[in-house]
C-alpha cells in the first residue's frame, strides 16, 4: 500500500513538471469543470429533427457566460405546428445546479406560465448532475407532445385541458396565432 501511495506521489510530481504555465495555455485549458462538462453536453447531443440548437456564448468563451437557445417545433400533439424558443443560462455550479430554463413565447400552457417559467421536475428537485441537456431537451419536447394537468403553473390551462380536450385544442391554436384569451395576448408562434 505504502509503494502505491509513493507511485502515485512521484506521477503527479512528473505531470506538474510537465504541466504548462497558465500564460501559456490555451483557453480550453484553462476552461472550469463546469464549462468542461457543458461543452461535452453539447458536443453530445444527439437531436430529433423538430429540435435545433442556437449556441450564443459558447462554453470556451471564458469571458462570457454560456447562453444557448433551443428551438422546438412540434411535429405532433396540441402545438403542433408551433415554433417556440428556450433560453438557457448555465452558472460555474453547472451540473451541480441544473441550467435557468424559460420559455421566451408567451403561450397557452398548463406546465408553462405567461412569464416563461417552466414547471419540469428535471428543472427543480429532480435535477441530478447525471442529467444533460439532452435530458432537459427531451423532458422540454415531451412537455409539448403530452402536456402535464397534474403539476401545472397555468391552473386554467390545466383545468380546461383535464375538463375538455377539444376546447384545449383550440384555446392552444387560438393562443399560437397571436389571438387573446382572457385579456392575455399570446405570441403568434405559427
Amino acid at each position: 500500500m505504502l509503494k502505491l501511495r509513493q507511485l502515485q506521489q512521484k506521477k503527479q510530481e512528473e505531470l506538474k513538471k510537465k504541466e504548462m504555465p497558465a500564460s501559456k495555455r490555451s483557453p480550453t485549458q484553462m476552461l472550469s469543470p463546469a464549462r468542461m462538462r457543458l461543452e461535452r453536453d453539447i458536443k453530445a447531443l444527439d437531436l430529433p429533427p423538430t429540435v435545433t440548437v442556437d449556441i450564443i456564448n459558447r462554453p470556451a468563451d471564458i469571458n462570457e457566460k454560456p447562453l444557448l437557445y433551443i428551438y422546438i417545433s412540434p411535429d405532433d400533439g396540441f402545438y403542433e405546428g408551433g415554433h417556440f424558443k428556450f433560453g438557457f443560462s448555465i452558472n460555474e455550479n453547472y451540473p451541480i445546479d441544473a441550467p435557468k430554463v424559460s420559455c421566451l413565447n408567451r403561450l397557452y400552457h398548463p406546465n408553462i406560465d405567461i412569464d416563461g417559467k417552466i414547471c419540469l421536475n428535471i428543472l427543480r428537485e429532480d435535477w441530478r448532475p447525471v442529467l444533460d441537456l439532452q435530458s432537459i431537451i427531451i423532458g422540454l419536447l415531451f412537455l409539448f407532445l403530452e402536456p402535464n394537468a397534474q403539476d401545472p403553473l397555468n391552473k386554467e390551462a390545466a383545468l380546461t385541458l383535464n375538463n375538455d380536450r377539444v376546447q384545449f385544442k383550440q384555446m392552444v391554436k387560438m393562443s399560437m396565432s397571436g389571438e387573446r384569451i382572457n385579456n392575455i395576448r399570446y405570441d403568434n408562434v405559427l
